[in-house]
């Protein structure tokens, strides 16, 4: 236990601030060299041999970075090292918590100045007690990196398996196939797959209303924190059943996102969204994945641009897309897989963000 009260100093008394220098005239080697993006490349010498914190001189301020000995650094990068009694962990976990922003020095390119970081105040509990809060915080964001090299992982494992789950281009069957499925797959245009649905609202408000994101659907208030952003009056508003596609039919950089509600009975979009059902030929689920990620739709979607900067996909366009599909058990099995393959992947993002919260709330309670 810990009762000794803790004392206020500037940086300018705890930590020493280094300025970054040119490399090109370095030759390649294995030292680091680090810019206020992190990692640039390797030279055959070094600006410190200890340990030290890297914070942006010009350009991204508001970045730390823990920079292990030995290191170089661009002359837009600052690296700053402990003085005597304190501990670098410690400093790097309240160099962190700044608000960097708030000091910029310049109405152009973010900057900040020697004189500016030494004149920052903050407490500090004896060098004990920095040295185990600073060995707590570094296990933590160690766990952090951890995680989120599982859930890279697990994502680009989802990004191969998805090349090799749909034929390439030209070919009549898939690279990887499950076990019991034989056979090429067909060609069928789309139109003859899906199901347009044109039911409108007829009085304000029948249903809640959506938002079609590439991130998924969501409730509008939901997405927007509390807010709903649709017109006042949206009688006319098209309707999605639980179970339908709804879709964006315009993109300024060639993708679209097809969602399904799974969220309510009946939901409502602005006109701008067509909505479609499958008919008994096609799971709807297979069908997200293959449009989403699939190839087929990637080159469809490029061969219906016409000028300008916008691509239009009406639902009467998007029928004409030929798509390559298996049969129904084997689309079932597909979707089942990845279904299941996101729901491990939502499950390491789950525990990333829960490590994150946890970190935030000890920078913030951990601290004066």
């Amino acid at each position: 236990m810990y009762i000794t009260d803790w004392e206020q100093h500037s940086f300018q008394n705890t930590l020493i601030i280094h300025s970054g220098k040119d490399y090109k005239h370095l030759n390649k080697g294995n030292i680091p060299v680090y810019g206020t993006g992190g990692y640039m490349l390797s030279v055959d010498e070094k600006l410190s041999k200890v340990d030290g914190i890297g914070l942006g001189r010009k350009g991204t301020i508001d970045k730390p970075q823990y920079l292990k000995a030995p290191f170089w650094t661009v002359d837009t990068l600052f690296y700053m090292t402990p003085k005597s009694n304190f501990e670098i962990l410690f400093l790097y976990a309240i160099v962190q918590k700044f608000n960097w922003k708030k000091l910029n020095e310049a109405s152009g390119v973010p900057s900040l100045s020697k004189k500016t970081i030494e004149k920052v105040m903050q407490f500090y509990p004896t060098q004990l007690e920095q040295k185990k809060l600073g060995y707590l915080l570094k296990i933590i964001a160690e766990t952090i990196a951890l995680q989120q090299q599982q859930l890279n992982l697990y994502i680009k494992l989802k990004k191969g398996l998805l090349q090799k789950l749909f034929p390439k281009n030209g070919e009549m069957v898939p690279e990887i196939r499950f076990a019991d499925f034989t056979g090429d797959w067909e060609q069928h245009k789309l139109g003859t797959l899906i199901v347009p649905f044109n039911k409108t609202t007829t009085i304000n408000n029948q249903y809640p209303v959506l938002t079609s994101s590439r991130k998924g659907l969501f409730f509008q208030t939901d997405y927007y924190d509390g807010n709903q952003i649709a017109s006042k009056n949206n009688i006319g508003y098209n309707i999605v059943p639980r179970g339908y596609f709804t879709y964006r039919h315009m993109s300024d950089d060639l993708i679209f996102k097809f969602n399904i509600n799974n969220l309510v009975d009946n939901g409502i979009v602005s006109t701008l969204y067509p909505v479609f059902t499958v008919n008994n030929k096609l799971d709807s689920e297979y069908l997200k994945y293959q449009l989403n990620d699939g190839e087929e739709f990637k080159r469809f979607a490029i061969t219906q641009k016409q000028g300008g900067s916008r691509t239009y996909m009406y639902l009467s366009k998007l029928k004409k897309l030929l798509l390559t599909i298996p049969n129904l058990d084997e689309q079932v099995e597909i979707s089942n897989f990845l279904d299941s393959l996101n729901s491990v992947i939502n499950l390491q993002q789950e525990k990333l963000n829960e490590l994150e919260a946890l970190k935030k709330y000890l920078l913030q309670k951990l601290f004066i």
